[in-house]
């Protein structure tokens, strides 16, 4: 049985589409989102929001998860991918992939780069590792739960790939923080 989305899709979506916005202008600041009444599992109630908002029937995505497959071909109409390495967006729900072995734009294109949203178990702020790098005016710190042990190293050479990379956009229940490709991310 396939669960509701947004209660108004509409301004439900244009709601989520400006705190991704803000997010990724500001990264490392969380961000609460409508609750959606039902997010399929294994989908957090801030992924699907962000999913229902940014992807549509010419927009492929990947699932880690193909559970949410069919609520996700529903709603938005777009066409689920076998692969995570050559789609505008990709999901992990479970195991994060490499961000290496996402499609990373080209020099020329760099806008043709993945986003990669990951669900993780808690985002805090005002500690852990301190950010730096555009849309940050000093420093900002963020906590995240539930990233891979070599993460920190994933971003850095994500990081140094600049203008190319993946951008990420971190959900915890029906919260998000986004840290766009220019993020400098040091231990706190």
């Amino acid at each position: 049985m396939i669960t509701a989305g947004f209660n108004d899709p509409v301004l439900d979506s244009q709601r989520c589409f400006r705190a991704v916005l803000d997010a990724m202008s500001r990264p490392g600041r969380i961000h609460r989102l409508p609750a959606l009444p039902e997010a399929p599992a294994p989908l957090n109630p801030a992924a699907a929001a962000v999913l229902l908002t940014l992807v549509d029937a010419d927009t492929p995505v990947w699932l880690d998860q193909p559970e949410a497959a069919d609520w996700l071909r529903f709603h938005a109409g777009c066409p689920v991918a076998a692969e995570p390495g050559a789609v505008p967006f990709a999901l992990a729900a479970g195991a994060m992939p490499a961000l290496a072995s996402l499609c990373q734009g080209s020099e020329e294109e760099p806008h043709l780069a993945a986003t990669l949203l990951v669900q993780v178990a808690a985002l805090r702020a005002g500690q852990g590792w301190r950010l730096a790098g555009p849309g940050i005016e000093h420093e900002h710190r963020l906590e995240v739960v539930g990233l891979p042990a070599d993460f920190l190293a994933q971003w850095a050479a994500n990081q140094a790939r600049f203008p190319r990379g993946v951008d990420l956009v971190l959900c915890a229940g029906d919260q998000l923080a986004c840290l766009p490709r220019s993020v400098q991310i040091t231990e706190g």
